[in-house]
C-alpha cells in the first residue's frame, strides 16, 4: 500500500471532486451574509451578490423576481424545508447573499443551478453619425505680447505713477 493513499472514508470524501455546498452554510449564517425577505432584498441591492430561490416557489413570484432582479445572478436550488433545516428560516423561499468572499465561494458552487442569463446591455449595431464640424482656424498672433495691448491704459500726457518706478537709464553721449 502506498503511503500517500487515503484509507478512511472521510478522507476520501474530502478529496472527492463533488463537494457539498451545505458545508458553507454554518459559516454564512455566522457571518450574517444572508438577506431575507423580498422587500429588504430590494432595498439593499447595492450589497447584493446573488439570490437563491427554492423549487417550491410559485411561478408568478418566480417571474416577478426574475424581472425585478435581472441584473443579479439568480440560482434555483433546494426546497423551503431545506432552507429551514440549514438556516432555521421557516417558510422562506427567497434568500439574498451580501457581497463577500464567502458568498463568492458559495455562488461558484451553485453556478450550475443559475436560471437567468447574465445581463448584457444592448449595444447599437453602428455608432450614431457624429455631426461634422468645421476645423477651427488658428488665431493670428501679433508680434507684441497680448498683455501690453489689452491691459495697460494708454495715457501719453501723464507719466506712469506706479509704486515701483522703473529706473531711468543714463543719457547716452553721442557725438
Amino acid at each position: 500500500m502506498d503511503r500517500f493513499e487515503c484509507t478512511s472514508s472521510a478522507a476520501r470524501r474530502m478529496n472527492s471532486p463533488e463537494k457539498l455546498v451545505e458545508r458553507l452554510f454554518p459559516f454564512i449564517k455566522r457571518a450574517r451574509t444572508l438577506i431575507v425577505g423580498q422587500h429588504i432584498i430590494h432595498r439593499s441591492k447595492s450589497q447584493l451578490h446573488f439570490l437563491l430561490i427554492t423549487h417550491d416557489i410559485s411561478s408568478r413570484s418566480r417571474s416577478e423576481i426574475l424581472r425585478k432582479f435581472k441584473h443579479y445572478p439568480i440560482v434555483q436550488h433546494y426546497r423551503s424545508t431545506d432552507l429551514e433545516k440549514h438556516f432555521e428560516l421557516k417558510g422562506t423561499k427567497l434568500i439574498g447573499f451580501r457581497k463577500s468572499g464567502l458568498s463568492k465561494s458559495l455562488y461558484a458552487e451553485l453556478k450550475p443551478y443559475r436560471i437567468n442569463e447574465p445581463f448584457r446591455r444592448q449595444e447599437p449595431e453602428s455608432p450614431p453619425p457624429s455631426p461634422r464640424r468645421r476645423p477651427i482656424a488658428p488665431r493670428k498672433r501679433s508680434r507684441e505680447p497680448s498683455s501690453s495691448k489689452r491691459f495697460q491704459k494708454k495715457s501719453p500726457s501723464k507719466p506712469s505713477t506706479s509704486r515701483h518706478p522703473r529706473p531711468r537709464s543714463a543719457p547716452s553721449s553721442r557725438s
